[in-house]
C-alpha cells in the first residue's frame, strides 16, 4: 500500500535541487530551507493525483490554497506559502524547467497590519526592578534593560555596543544600525546612572582580568553578550516580574516608542531615535498608542 505522505521521486528530486540552489547561491539558514521544504511538500501532497509539482497550473495551486483557507489557515500563513511557491516557480522558469510561472496571476492575501505587543509603563517598571542589583550579573542586566528602554535600541545594536560608543559625559550612545546608518541617541539620567554603576562595579569583575574585548556588556565568562543570552534574560525577568504574555527583547523597543508617543513625542523624532529609514515603519506605533488610549478611555471614562 502506498504511503499517502510520500512524495513522488520526481517531486522529491526537484525540491532537493531547488533547496540546493538556495543554499549555494544565498547561504540560507537550515531553518529557512526547512520552511521552504515543508511548504512545497504540503502543496505537492495536496495536488490532485497525477499532477506533479513542476507541472501544476494556476487552477491547481488556487485549489490547494482554497482548501487550506477552508481548513482554517490564516491569511498570513497563506501569504507565506504563496511566497514559497513564487520563489520555487520563479526558479523553474529561470532554470528553463518550465516556460510559465503559474503563480504570476495569483493575488496575495490581504494582510491586516499586525500591531506589536507593548508593555504598560507599570510592567516596564516591574521588569526593570526584577534583576538583583546586589550582584554583578544583576547590575549588568539592570543596566542593559534600562539602556534598552531609554534608547529603543534593537537587540543586535544593544549587545553589539562597544565601550567607545557610549559617552556618559554627554549622555548619548553612538549606534550603527541597519545599512550601516549611524545615529546618536540620548541615554537619559536613569539609564546613565545604571550604566555608570555597571562600569564602576561590575564589568571589570566579570572580565576578571581577561582582556581582548571592548564590548560594553560581557558575560560571566568575560565573553561578548549575544542575542540568545539576552533573550534568556528577558524571559527570566519577565517571569519574575509576573508578566504573563509572551515578551521578546524587541518588546522593550516597542515600549520605548509607544510610551514616547503616549507622552506627546513627535513622530519624526521617534523615527530618528529608532533609526527607521521610512516614516511609515514608525507610524505603526501611533496605532498602538491610539489603541492604548482607547482602552484607557473605555476603562475609566464614566460613559466609556
Amino acid at each position: 500500500m502506498a504511503d499517502p505522505d510520500a512524495l513522488s521521486a520526481e517531486d522529491q528530486q526537484l525540491i532537493d535541487a531547488f533547496l540546493d540552489q538556495l543554499w549555494t547561491e544565498y547561504g540560507l539558514a537550515d531553518s529557512t530551507l526547512a520552511a521552504y521544504r515543508s511548504d512545497l511538500r504540503q502543496v505537492a501532497l495536496a495536488l490532485d493525483h497525477g499532477v506533479a509539482l513542476a507541472g501544476a497550473q494556476r487552477a491547481d495551486l488556487l485549489d490547494c490554497l482554497g482548501r487550506r483557507q477552508r481548513a482554517g489557515a490564516s491569511p498570513r500563513s497563506a501569504a507565506r506559502l504563496l511566497s514559497s511557491l513564487r520563489r520555487f516557480y520563479g526558479w523553474l522558469v529561470a532554470s528553463r524547467r518550465r516556460e510559465d510561472d503559474p503563480t504570476a496571476l495569483i493575488d496575495s492575501p490581504r494582510l491586516g497590519r499586525r500591531l506589536p505587543h507593548t508593555l504598560t509603563e507599570t510592567e516596564v517598571n516591574d521588569l526593570l526592578a526584577a534583576p538583583d542589583t546586589q550582584t554583578e550579573l544583576g547590575l549588568r542586566d539592570r543596566a542593559m534593560l534600562e539602556l534598552m528602554y531609554a534608547t529603543g535600541l534593537r537587540v543586535s545594536e544593544l549587545v553589539g555596543l562597544q565601550r567607545h560608543q557610549v559617552n556618559l559625559r554627554q549622555g548619548v550612545v553612538q549606534v550603527v544600525g541597519k545599512g550601516g546608518r549611524e545615529r546618536l541617541v540620548p541615554v537619559g539620567e536613569a539609564a546613565q546612572d545604571w550604566l555608570e554603576a555597571y562600569l564602576r562595579r561590575a564589568r571589570a569583575a566579570l572580565l576578571d582580568g581577561r582582556a581582548g574585548t571592548d564590548a560594553l556588556f560581557v558575560t560571566a565568562r568575560g565573553k561578548v553578550m549575544t542575542r540568545q543570552n539576552f533573550w534568556h534574560l528577558i524571559k527570566r525577568y519577565a517571569a519574575r516580574a509576573g508578566i504573563r504574555q509572551g515578551l521578546s527583547p524587541h518588546g522593550m523597543r516597542h515600549a520605548f516608542a509607544t510610551h514616547l508617543l503616549n507622552h506627546g513625542a513627535d513622530l519624526r523624532a521617534v523615527q530618528m531615535l529608532l533609526g527607521h529609514a521610512d516614516l511609515s515603519t514608525t507610524q505603526i506605533y501611533t496605532h498602538v498608542a491610539r489603541a492604548r488610549l482607547q482602552d484607557l478611555h473605555r476603562q475609566h471614562h464614566p460613559r466609556g
